[in-house]
């Protein structure tokens, strides 16, 4: 059968015999979009608030983005790390620059840029301090990805159940009980603190102040690193460059992905002056690292992102905010940024389901749904978005 004349039912039939079962998904093929509006194979639109997953930034085909990848795609598409790119010199000197970190490694996805952070920082502690400072410290709710090791630092046990055993040297304290973190510290030999601003996946927790900055005091005074999980977080999402930011730290390791690509694979970690150092030649590598075209792509995105723009970023974060709460069925808005969760009296999931249908595409987290639109919504679609989002909340038809 020709795929031209396939329909939806018949692509979905293939995706169940072809494709691996690790995705619940929903019922809706994507073929196109533009902007903040996803097109489905049978040419409904959907307002996408979801932004694959934090992902397009600034949408879908952003102009400056696409002329950025085809360009570069026009010169060369890859080439090993053995050799130098302008794409990716470029890249980690911004990066560099807009944080004060001092060098960067590149590969390709949150889970890498976690893992590599915690090689850093057990690198570190084994050279300043011996062989048996080892532990990674995380938070309970926290989510830092699906590889071995960083479903062993993710603190939320039903991601453990079925991979067991581990990769061991993890412990989870309480992201609202620094006392209960200081005996973990005092009771392990800690190489790293590891931690999201604001959990994602946990459920859009944004940590209290006085908490991260304790932490950032306790990790300068004892010599632990203080990594910073930046892949939903960053990339202008809660309306700095960086969460962190929002605190007044100064991180020694930070991670990040999905948005600096733009809809491209990259993570990257940036590494602090203390430990620009820290790796050698063969300590660590990514074939697909640094690739020239998502480099240039990344680019564009970062290079967009300055004070004026993070600004509107925080106004549409406070427009969501201001317009969903009180609505019928709303018992709750978290917000930084444009990183919402949105606590509801109907069940999450039903609300991201009956959303799809009348047209705008949600997340859940946890039992709040889940908003990430892209950052540079225009203002007509966003409140469109919301008007249905709050009409699908405060239906007195629940199926829960």
């Amino acid at each position: 059968m020709e795929e031209k004349m396939m329909t939806a039912e018949q692509w979905k039939e293939q995706d169940k015999q072809y494709i691996a079962g690790t995705y619940a998904r929903f019922p809706i093929i994507a073929e196109k979009g533009e902007g903040a509006v996803l097109t489905d194979i049978d040419g409904k639109q959907y307002i996408d608030l979801g932004a694959g997953i934090g992902v397009t930034a600034f949408g879908y085909l952003d102009p400056e983005w696409k002329k950025a990848v085809l360009d570069q795609l026009d010169k060369i598409q890859h080439t090993s790390n053995l050799y130098y790119t302008q794409p990716c010199i470029t890249l980690a000197k911004m990066l560099c620059e807009r944080t004060g970190m001092s060098k960067v490694f590149f590969s390709n996805s949150g889970a890498e840029a976690n893992e590599c952070a915690i090689k850093a920082a057990r690198k570190y502690a084994v050279q300043k301090k011996g062989a048996e400072y080892t532990t990674i410290i995380t938070l309970k709710e926290s989510f830092h990805g699906r590889t071995l090791t960083t479903l062993a630092a993710t603190g939320q046990v039903h991601y453990h159940d079925q991979f067991q055993p581990l990769t061991t040297g993890f412990v989870h304290g309480d992201a609202s009980d620094i006392e209960q973190v200081k005996g973990l510290i005092r009771n392990e030999k800690v190489a790293g603190i590891l931690i999201e601003c604001v959990q994602g996946e946990g459920g859009i927790n944004v940590l209290d102040k006085e908490f991260v900055q304790e932490i950032a005091r306790i990790c300068a005074q004892e010599d632990i690193v203080l990594l910073i999980d930046e892949v939903q977080t960053g990339n202008g999402r809660t309306g700095k460059l960086y969460s962190y930011m929002h605190y007044g730290i100064k991180p020694d390791v930070v991670s990040t992905a999905k948005g600096l690509g733009g809809g491209l694979p990259i993570g990257a970690t940036m590494l602090s002056e203390k430990l620009r150092n820290v790796f050698a030649p063969g300590d660590n590598g990514s074939t697909f690292g640094a690739n020239p075209v998502i480099c240039a792509g990344a680019v564009s995105i970062i290079s967009r992102m300055d004070d004026d723009f993070l600004e509107q970023v925080v106004k549409k974060g406070d427009m969501i905010r201001a317009f969903l709460r009180g609505k019928p069925g709303v018992l709750g808005v978290d917000v930084l940024g444009m990183m919402i969760g949105v606590r509801t009296e109907r069940k999450a999931i039903n609300i991201v389901k009956e959303g799809m249908e009348a047209g705008i595409l949600c997340l859940t987290a946890k039992d709040k749904v889940r908003l990430l639109p892209p950052l540079n919504i225009p203002e007509q679609d966003l409140m469109r978005g919301l008007e249905i989002l709050a009409e699908v909340c405060g239906r007195t038809d629940k199926n829960d």
